[in-house]
């Protein structure tokens, strides 16, 4: 009896000791991909309680309506997440640049480095604060790109002017497939420069700045950089063809209305596609619309594509133990050779990592592999640059204004002190 209770009393005393062992972690996550679905997302953690079984894992989704007042007020209250997931907008300029990240240097070592590197060193530049901090551990990425449709290109004669390899042409060649198309009559019009709104204005940001290699901003994003010569030189050329009657410009539309009249069979081409327009917009192809993705025209063939970056950030709530266990969770994910890529297909987008290789093969998402030829052209990630906002909107006023005739370098002008006005010194 003495024996039964002295294991009695010895299971009671071990019950804190196993309870104090479990380390308990928030994520919140905004919607990428799947992971918004919580059966998705159950299993990814389900994996990770395989490996550590002593970590539990609460999840809550955002959406992007009201995520960012959530987020804040949980910054007020002092309720954040351990980790959250979303982009370096918030995570690395946000959060990160007003003190309320953790510093994820640690995470990333050498192999990492190399690793991600190989695969864009934008994405690494991203990640990174003005003083070497990084704010976010990468798990995938996405560049935005422009597509054609093949089947008019060919009546046209105009697939000369393309490399179909590499996905790549030059200004001249894009001029001269434009001429192609309009002489030819097999499309309504070539192409549409859409600016009714901010609904994919990464296209026609890629657009201006390709044409002569201009940047958006400066090196640090301090600046807007639209009034250089490069991009004057751009919306000139852009302007000139609308006056010629080679391409359009449409003050009504924006980037949804674009693609639903290339997939008519209207346009030519659109300037707003990547592989998630391809996937929810291929049932809507018409007959005679053969879609075939580009990366967009540059003068020196060597294109600098928009693109989005998704990884985890740490909130710093001043517990060392939960931030070791939020990052032995943000490693597994982005990091396990088995469970890396699979946590890459939730996302429908691509691993930062090169070794990963290509994560759709043989699956039915195998039709997204077409556009990893895209994944080096990633250009400078300038989304990061202060009054975003407030330029989105001048740059859609600013591209109404050029093609309803305006003097390019004054209307140039007038966006760039306007948004440059706009960033919080």
């Amino acid at each position: 009896m003495k024996k039964l209770f002295a294991l009695l009393l010895c299971l009671v005393l071990m019950i804190p000791v196993l309870a104090a062992a479990e380390t308990e972690i928030t994520l919140w996550t905004y919607p990428i991909g799947n992971w918004t679905n919580a059966e998705t997302v159950d299993g990814i953690i389900a994996e990770f309680n395989k490996v550590h079984p002593e970590i539990k894992v609460t999840v809550q989704y955002l959406d992007y309506t009201s995520g960012d007042d959530q987020v804040t007020t949980a910054i007020e209250a002092g309720t954040t997440p351990d980790i959250i997931m979303e982009g370096p907008e918030r995570l690395v300029t946000n959060w990160g640049a007003a003190g309320k990240m953790l510093d994820l240097s640690d995470l990333w070592t050498d192999e990492a480095l190399a690793d991600i590197t190989a695969t864009s060193a934008a994405v690494v530049a991203a990640c990174k604060s003005a003083d070497g901090k990084f704010y976010e551990y990468p798990l995938c990425m996405t560049t935005h790109c422009m597509t054609i449709n093949k089947t008019a290109f060919e009546a046209a004669g105009a697939m000369q002017y393309l490399n179909e390899e590499t996905r790549t042409w030059t200004t001249e060649g894009f001029v001269n497939a434009l001429r192609a198309l309009a002489e030819n009559g097999t499309t309504p019009v070539t192409g549409i420069v859409y600016c009714g709104g901010q609904g994919g204005d990464q296209g026609t940001r890629a657009l201006v700045n390709n044409l002569y290699s201009g940047k958006f901003t400066n090196e640090d994003h301090t600046a807007y950089t639209a009034d250089s010569e490069e991009n004057i030189k751009a919306l000139t050329l852009l302007q000139d063809l609308v006056n010629e009657g080679v391409l359009t410009a449409d003050p009504a539309i924006v980037a949804g209305d674009e693609i639903a009249l290339f997939c008519n069979g209207t346009a030519a081409m659109s300037f707003c596609w990547n592989a998630s327009a391809a996937a929810s917009n291929k049932a809507s192809l018409a007959e005679g619309v053969e879609s075939f993705p580009m990366a967009f025209p540059s003068d020196d063939g060597v294109p600098e594509l928009c693109g989005g970056i998704w990884g985890f950030g740490l909130f710093d709530n001043g517990s060392d133990e939960k931030a070791a266990a939020a990052k032995e969770f943000v490693k597994f994910v982005c990091d396990d050779a088995a469970q890396g890529p699979k946590s890459v297909y939730a996302t429908g987008f691509f691993p930062v990592r090169s070794s990963f290789g290509d994560v759709y093969a043989g699956t039915e998402k195998a039709e997204n592999a077409d556009f990893a030829v895209f994944m080096p052209y990633l250009g400078d990630y300038y989304n990061v640059t202060g009054g975003w906002a407030t330029q989105r909107t001048e740059w859609w006023n600013l591209l109404q204004r050029v093609f309803a005739g305006g003097d390019v370098a004054a209307e140039v002008a007038t966006y760039t002190t306007n948004a440059n006005a706009s960033i919080v010194k």
